[in-house]
């Protein structure tokens, strides 16, 4: 889960550190696929069709809990590369108020990272998709 006093724009800038040291796509792609590794296990429970992205290629699930204003992901795909998509957006939003994460420029944050560049088309719609899934269920709870 964030630490609440890291501001999600804090976490941005540090993925954006660890994004510049890396020289070319297939690096930052080894990265996002590292990133995925460290997901803890989704339980058999949320791997239901309601948590289900649509509009990913790869099968992704998504759950969130509500503590307080604060929004908490779990996530898990059965793609090396979605699932290091969606951690890294769990990195972003997870643990974050609705309200923070509804204020949040996901395109902004992703175009600076330069991931949407370095997937193909489908995945950047996955990609979109995963964030589409986060900012409803922030909707939801606010």
């Amino acid at each position: 889960m964030t630490d609440p006093a890291d501001s999600i724009d804090a976490t941005l800038d540090e993925l954006a550190d660890d994004f510049d040291v890396l020289e070319d796509w297939e690096q930052r792609i080894a990265y996002v696929i590292d990133l995925g590794k460290d997901l803890a296990p989704l339980p058999d429970a949320d791997r239901t069709e309601a948590n289900k992205v649509p509009g990913c290629a790869a099968q992704v699930w998504l759950a969130s809990d509500r503590d307080g204003d604060r929004l908490t992901f779990r996530a898990d795909s059965d793609s090396a590369i979605s699932k290091g998509n969606v951690a890294l957006l769990l990195k972003l939003y997870s643990g974050r108020p609705a309200e923070q994460i509804l204020a949040f420029d996901a395109k902004a944050a992703l175009d600076r990272l330069g991931l949407p560049q370095a997937l193909t088309r489908q995945r950047a719609n996955g990609l979109n998709a995963m964030v589409g899934r986060i900012r409803q269920e922030a909707m939801a709870a606010g």
